[in-house]
């Protein structure tokens, strides 16, 4: 509390004493008969000379941070793309920079060269047909090559991924990412929303997942069974607003359960292998050095925005859309490690949209491999997929509907 009294009383004795400073100048002004807009050739020398020395520290500062704290502050890509897109950014950067101490020292220059002079009247100058033409032409021009050179990237960043190129779909939700690999046959496995369970969180659609859903949509602890149960039960008496919700959740849910009738019944079982093949992965997301990827986003509830900052790779994941993007590690962890001289460093992967109250903490390490590592971490997974990992037993068949009071009923 006295610390900031004594910093308050500091600020307060300072403004008065340069009210005071301002007072005696005005004075001093009078006594010398001068006009306070009147300023003496001195004086404006003077100021003329501090402007030329205040630009070669700006510059020199300027400089000075880019040799201490790096060209950009980015550090080095750790992709082919994003090396493909640094090339680019930097390209105008230097375009900047040139203009900014180009511009800057015609500005000081100027201000020096032509600071103002007794009986040395201002050059009226007020048009000429060749520098308008100049300051319109040249950067029409630099702003063309910077488009045409940033379409073109652009085009090869989201064009079609190599045939060799491994297929990873990242799946976000609040607040986490996870990760679902391609398999031995490099094809994600197809997905539907209505087949979310607790077994199948990422919906994926196969046989057994459909009849796992029918069965937890007819005789599950909220489905379609016990809800009719409780609307027929006479003993149990119910509001009639609890009724009211009651039966649109059990409107809602006999829709449902229509739906994933005509699912299974148009549904080809041959595309079941596609989904049984893929790896489930949270908390680390692990890659190969030297292998492109294609990535698929989706989002379960919000607008989520997948970001590598150092793979210079991000796309938006939005509801109801499919979203992709590309990228080649071209640095191992341990090779950024080294580079870094940081033995704790890892890649990350983040959301870069605020999508809720936990997004601070919407995170997931990702650790690249060399070829061999990476293959030993995969063939380590061959025994962990989806089919291993959630339904290494069939999925008993869903229960048919029968013909009492407790019927399904197709309103």
């Amino acid at each position: 509390m006295e610390n900031k009294l004594i910093v308050l009383l500091v600020i307060v004795l300072g403004a008065i004493a340069i009210a005071q400073l301002v007072r005696v100048y005005e004075i001093s002004s009078k006594l010398r008969k001068n006009q306070e807009h009147e300023i003496s050739n001195r004086d404006n020398n003077l100021n003329g000379r501090m402007m030329f020395g205040f630009m070669f520290l700006l510059f020199g500062f300027f400089i000075y941070l880019m040799s201490a704290y790096g060209w950009t502050g980015r550090g080095s890509a750790a992709s082919d793309e994003g090396v493909e897109m640094d090339w680019l950014l930097n390209l105008n950067f230097v375009i900047i920079i040139s203009v900014f101490f180009f511009t800057n020292f015609l500005l000081f220059f100027f201000t020096w060269r032509y600071v103002r002079k007794p009986g040395v009247p201002a050059f009226y100058y007020p048009h000429n047909n060749k520098l308008e033409m100049l300051w319109t032409v040249v950067p029409a021009i630099v702003l063309a090559v910077i488009i045409i050179l940033g379409l073109q990237t652009w085009g090869h960043l989201t064009g079609e991924s190599k045939p060799e190129a491994v297929k990873i779909e990242l799946f976000s939700k609040q607040f986490d990412w996870t990760a679902r690999y391609s398999g031995a046959d490099n094809t994600l496995g197809l997905y539907d929303y209505k087949l979310t369970l607790d077994n199948n969180e990422l919906a994926l659609l196969t046989s057994n997942t459909i009849d796992s859903s029918l069965n937890n949509m007819l005789n599950g602890a909220t489905g379609i069974h016990s809800l009719q149960k409780l609307l027929n039960n006479r003993d149990t008496v119910l509001s009639d607003s609890t009724v009211a919700v009651l039966r649109t959740d059990l409107s809602r849910k006999e829709r449902l359960y229509r739906f994933l009738t005509q699912m299974k019944q148009n549904h080809n079982k041959k595309l079941d292998a596609s989904a049984w093949d893929d790896i489930i992965q949270k908390d680390t997301l692990y890659l190969c050095k030297g292998q492109q990827y294609e990535i698929a986003l989706r989002a379960k509830d919000v607008i989520h925005s997948a970001y590598f900052p150092h793979f210079r790779a991000q796309m938006n994941a939005v509801p109801g859309m499919a979203t992709r993007m590309k990228f080649t590690p071209n640095k191992t962890t341990a090779e950024m490690r080294e580079e870094k001289n940081d033995a704790t460093f890892n890649y990350i992967l983040m959301c870069n949209k605020i999508c809720g109250g936990a997004h601070y903490k919407m995170k997931m390490v990702v650790v690249v491999l060399d070829k061999p590592a990476y293959n030993r971490w995969m063939a380590g997974k061959k025994s962990q997929t989806f089919k291993d990992q959630y339904f290494p037993v069939a999925a008993a068949p869903a229960t048919p509907a029968p013909a009492d009071t407790t019927a399904v009923t197709m309103n």
